[in-house]
This record gives C-alpha cells, sequence and structure tokens, in this order.
C-alpha cells in the first residue's frame, strides 16, 4: 500500500492522496497488513470489512474498499499478483442521502438574518448562483463582470490539513454563471463596504483581491467559510443545513421552476447532465407529473380541434 501511494503521488490533488492515505492506514493496513499479498483472498476482505463495520459507517468502508480495490488493480498490472481479489467482494451497500434543501420563503428569510454576517456574500453565492465553497473563497473581483451580470469560475480552493491551494475547478474547466439582478446590486455595495475596510489595513482593492475575503484582504480558507456558515445557524432558527446544501437548493430550485437540467448542469459545473439527474432526482416525480399534464393539455387542444384525418 505504502507503493502504491507513492506511484499514485504525482497523479492525484493534495486532498485526494491525504484521503487516500487516511483510508490505508486508519482502515486498510490495521486489518489487512498482516496478510501477505499474494494470500490475500475475497473472503479475507469480507471479514476486515464485517470488523470495520463494527466502528465505522458503510460509506466509510465503501469507500475504503474503493481505495483498496485501486490500489490491487496496480499491483495486478505490476504481475505481483494474478487477479484483483477485490472483484469478488461486495461492498457494503449505501444508500444515498436525502438532500436537505430549503424553500424560497426559507431562503428569503435567511438572507435578511445573515445581512449583518460575513457569510452573507459567500451564502447569496452559493443559494443564488450554485457554487461551490471552494470556488466562492477563490473568486476575485477579476472575474466578476457587473455590466454584464455575469462571473467566471476559474478557479476552486482547496484545503489539506498542511496547507490551501487554488486549483482548476472540479470538472478541469471554468464557466461562466449569469448573476441574478439582486446578487449584482448586493456585489456593488459588497464592493463598496469592502474597498472602505481595506483602506484600514493600507490596502487598496484591486481585480487581484478576494470578493470574500478576510478584512485585511487575504484569502478565506474553505474551512474558516464552514465555521462561520455553522456560527450563524446557530444563532438563529433555521433548519440546519451544510453550506454545500445551499447549492444543492439553488439546483432544486431551478428545477421546480422548470429550468432546463442543461442550463441547471451548466450553472452547477457539473460534468454530465446525467450527474445532475441523478443528484436531484427528487425533483423528477413533479416534473414527470408536469411534464404529462402538458401532453394532455396539448392533445387534448388537438382533439377539441377537430378530428381531420392523417395522412
Amino acid at each position: 500500500m505504502a507503493q502504491w501511494l507513492t506511484h499514485i503521488r504525482a497523479g492525484v490533488s493534495p486532498k485526494t492522496l491525504e484521503g487516500y492515505t487516511s483510508k490505508v492506514s486508519a482502515g486498510i493496513v490495521p486489518a489487512l497488513g498482516q496478510t501477505g499479498l499474494a494470500k490475500l483472498q475475497p473472503i479475507t476482505i469480507s471479514t476486515a470489512y464485517a470488523k470495520m463495520r463494527e466502528r465505522l459507517s458503510p460509506r466509510s468502508v465503501h469507500h475504503t474498499h474503493r481505495v483498496l480495490s485501486q490500489a490491487l488493480a496496480q499491483a495486478v498490472r505490476w504481475r505481483l499478483i494474478p487477479r484483483n481479489p477485490c472483484d469478488d467482494v461486495d461492498p457494503p451497500k449505501v444508500e444515498k442521502p436525502e438532500l436537505k434543501v430549503w424553500d424560497v420563503n426559507t431562503i428569503q428569510r435567511a438572507i435578511e438574518l445573515a445581512r449583518p454576517w460575513r457569510v452573507y456574500m459567500p451564502m447569496l453565492l452559493a443559494v443564488m448562483c450554485g457554487l461551490r465553497r471552494g470556488e466562492i473563497v477563490a473568486l476575485r473581483w477579476r472575474s466578476i463582470d457587473l455590466d454584464r451580470a455575469q462571473l467566471s469560475v476559474i478557479e476552486s480552493a482547496e484545503q489539506t490539513k498542511g496547507r490551501v491551494r487554488l486549483k482548476p475547478p472540479k470538472t478541469g474547466k471554468g464557466r461562466t454563471v449569469a448573476l441574478p439582478a439582486m446578487v449584482v446590486s448586493e456585489l456593488r455595495e459588497h464592493r463598496r463596504r469592502q474597498t472602505e475596510e481595506l483602506l484600514q489595513f493600507g490596502v487598496g482593492l484591486s481585480d487581484n483581491v478576494f470578493v470574500c475575503a478576510r478584512e485585511d484582504g487575504k484569502m478565506l480558507q474553505p474551512n474558516s467559510l464552514y465555521h462561520a456558515w455553522m456560527l450563524f445557524l446557530a444563532t438563529t432558527d433555521l433548519p440546519r443545513i451544510r453550506f454545500h446544501d445551499l447549492r444543492h437548493s439553488h439546483a432544486t430550485l431551478m428545477l421546480k421552476r422548470n429550468v432546463h437540467p442543461k442550463i441547471v448542469s451548466e450553472r452547477l459545473g457539473h460534468s454530465r447532465v446525467a450527474l445532475t439527474l441523478d443528484t436531484y432526482s427528487h425533483v423528477l416525480p413533479n416534473m414527470q407529473t408536469e411534464a404529462a399534464a402538458a401532453v394532455d393539455a396539448a392533445f387534448g387542444g388537438a382533439q377539441k380541434g377537430g378530428g381531420g384525418k392523417i395522412g
């Protein structure tokens, strides 16, 4: 496993490597480290998973299985073993978690309550534009065109135990997001306030400054934004959701308003429309009903219009 981690180091992000290393050190090595690679059998792995389930969630064991399977697949390519024993092991089933989202009324109330807080603008960018936490803290003024009411997502911040680094967005390519008029107005006011704030530190506001920054203009850490969000929620009676769930709320709201899934997918920066539809399948039953009603209305009108012959 140590050899595999060294092998993949150059090909994955520091955050991914950190996650893989954690699964190896906390799960795989304690459970299977005393077993010789050539003697590793499916039943050995299945037994180890059963023991892991006593202290870990099914999702965590499932992730551990994926890491082990990738490592053993490399061992096959290295000719260390003839086949991957993970191929004959069924990992724990993981139920898809129910998304927690806010409706329009809750969002409107949250916006008013958050106005005095520094988390206000990050919240708007998440719930009104669908940006990820890392994309929000990496957003600079040079990527926003207030006159054209749009912003460009070209960077994302990734935080590991050691540092925060800027990288391309999750899919590896940028995207342009149209801004609602309300967000444009709030960004203009936010820019004015930020200009005044930075002057107290002897810093001028340039296009290179982060939009959602610390008081001195330096980049806000993703984890700091998470803690600020939880602190804000603790002062309210709003339904408790993760900061990332604001993005889910944005997508759900658009789909319920019959925005085409392709547009929703583009705003969220998903690699495929199928991913959008799968993630927000909870919205689809209502959309199916509305689609059926639209077909009924169309053909009902055609029938009332007369029975012309076909052909």
